[in-house]
């Protein structure tokens, strides 16, 4: 156990520094591998005007360039909180094995980060979300899937 206290300790501290550095909000994530760090991150929302740039995407991007694959299976993330719903797709596209958080989305959501819309909306079919979502048929978008469907090379994810 003292190994993961050790590894979040670092995602919060990664966290502070930056967020009293460049503003940046009060998030940060590690990604493990073989007890080795191969990925940091910290939210860089603001600094580089981009809303998926929360800390554990960004921990995430660095550590499939440091293990040069999109697969980071056999890893471990640590986050200083609980991803919200964009992080946790991420985590579970690049094939993450078990994540260790500290606080709760409830804590973030009392700081201002609430995502419970998000979640809500989810679970909604797409005609009843509140953003407009309209499903457009088309026949190109349609063979575009039957090609790589067909595709004998294709690599999977």
């Amino acid at each position: 156990m003292n190994e993961h206290r050790r590894f979040l300790a670092r995602a919060v501290a990664i966290a502070r520094t930056h967020m009293r550095a460049d503003g940046g909000g009060p998030f940060g994530a590690v990604v493990v591998r073989e007890g080795r760090i191969v990925g940091e991150g910290h939210n860089r929302v603001t600094a580089a005007n981009d809303p998926t740039a929360h800390a554990e995407i960004v921990a995430i991007r660095e550590a499939c360039r440091t293990l040069d694959r999109f697969s980071l299976a056999g890893c471990t993330l640590y986050a200083s909180s609980e991803p919200c719903p964009m992080c946790l797709g991420a985590i579970y596209w690049a094939r993450l094995e078990r994540v260790y958080y500290a606080n709760s989305r409830a804590d973030a959501a009392r700081i201002g980060f609430d995502d419970a819309l998000i979640y809500d909306e989810i679970a909604k079919p797409p005609e009843r979300r509140a953003l407009s979502m309209v499903r457009l048929d088309d026949a190109a978008a349609r063979r575009l899937f039957d090609e790589w469907s067909a595709m004998p090379d294709k690599i999977p994810y």
